[in-house]
């Protein structure tokens, strides 16, 4: 060690130089200065590699307060489930059959039960079809992924009870219905659990939305004819309204949206969560009870939220859908219209993005497709 240090300092005080450098005065061969310092900086140097790969590796598998959002699984509504099932099932009634697709899509979560590593992370973040959000963002800290995923999964069985009486309500098979009569209203004698009210002062009542409306036409204390059925009967009613605590005029019962259809719908979908499956499933069920093939032959994606009067709302996961539809096939992407600016910036070639705000927006856009037009695009989208 005192050889190798000297020669690490570069002491040249005694011995030998020139050629005879590094031999003994008996001509035996001894070490160079420096050789010794040499070697122990390279392995100094290799330890150092080491350590360094393995604290890489000990950082890479850590996990981080992330999760990835990837592409996937799209769903023909108008064909089978992964149990080769009819997705929809029309009972009741003669479906019809379609040349094309209407496929709704879903979006992966990578790191929910098992936390996401930060070399997972990275590589998510470096992948295009692939987001890295705070998991937070999905999960919030207060509730746990199962209590999460259970509330994803009531959100979709709404979203599919919501395409159904829009998709009735489209098609006519809707009726308004007394729910329950308040004790202290003063039509509690006038009013029958199960009456279905069909006008109100000859205005058609064919939702809640109208029902309220009629109502609130005129000032509380006002009479309205209610023109109903009851027990399949047909008769005529005289109801007074009442103001509410607000003021807003009221009758005193509580309305029920209900199907008149002479058919029945059962879905056979699950392992699904969340309420943006509710466009295409709502059109998946139009498709299936009219003549018209609603594709026109087409593979059409789509995402949305739909209430019960037929109104699309935004989602999550626009650019990962997107890719989703791509690989399905797809050539059409109905875009709900407050997801149009997220849309257009990953917009892919072949694919075109169709401005929807609503279920008859949407039935109006494949109508215009199959008739060879272009219909209402996100603005910015690239033309065909």
């Amino acid at each position: 060690m005192r050889a190798g240090a000297a020669g690490a300092s570069g002491d040249h005080g005694a011995g030998p130089v020139g050629p005879e450098a590094g031999r003994t005065e008996e001509g035996h061969e001894t070490a160079r200065p420096g050789g010794m310092g040499m070697r122990q900086r390279g392995w100094t140097v290799f330890m150092g590699a080491v350590l360094v790969v393995l604290c890489s590796l000990l950082v890479s598998q850590a996990p981080v307060p992330y999760v990835v959002v990837q592409p996937g699984q799209t769903y023909d509504t108008l064909g089978l489930n992964d149990a080769d099932q009819e997705i929809i099932v029309i009972e009741g009634a003669d479906a019809t059959e379609s040349t094309g697709e209407l496929r709704f899509l879903t979006v992966a979560v990578v790191g929910v039960t098992d936390k996401l590593t930060l070399l997972e992370a990275v590589v998510g973040w470096l992948v295009d079809d692939k987001a890295v959000v705070p998991r937070d963002w999905l999960y919030p800290p207060d509730e746990t992924p199962d209590v999460t995923q259970r509330r994803n999964a009531e959100d979709f069985v709404n979203s599919l009870s919501n395409a159904e009486v829009a998709a009735l309500g489209y098609l006519g098979y809707l009726e308004v219905a007394v729910q329950d009569v308040s004790e202290t209203s003063p039509n509690a004698d006038r009013l029958k659990v199960g009456d279905v009210i069909t006008a109100v002062d000859g205005v058609p009542i064919t939702d809640a939305d109208s029902l309220l409306n009629a109502i609130r036409s005129k000032p509380p204390g006002s009479t309205l004819t209610f023109s109903m059925t009851r027990d399949g009967e047909p008769l005529t009613v005289e109801v007074v309204t009442m103001a509410d605590e607000d003021g807003v005029p009221r009758v005193g019962f509580t309305p029920e949206i209900r199907s008149a259809a002479p058919f029945t719908i059962t879905f056979n979908i699950e392992g699904i969560g969340g309420p943006s499956a509710g466009l295409m499933m709502a059109l998946g069920i139009i498709d299936k009870l009219v003549p018209e093939d609603l594709t026109g032959g087409r593979i059409i994606a789509g995402t949305g939220t739909i209430d019960q009067n037929g109104e699309v709302g935004p989602i999550g996961g626009v650019p990962q859908k997107i890719i989703a539809a791509v690989d399905a096939g797809a050539t059409v992407f109905l875009t709900p219209r407050d997801n149009c600016e997220e849309a257009v910036r990953n917009a892919r070639p072949g694919l075109l993005l169709v401005q929807v705000e609503s279920l008859e927006s949407a039935l109006d856009a494949l109508e215009t497709l199959r008739e060879g037009g272009t219909p209402a695009l996100c603005p910015g989208a690239p033309r065909p």
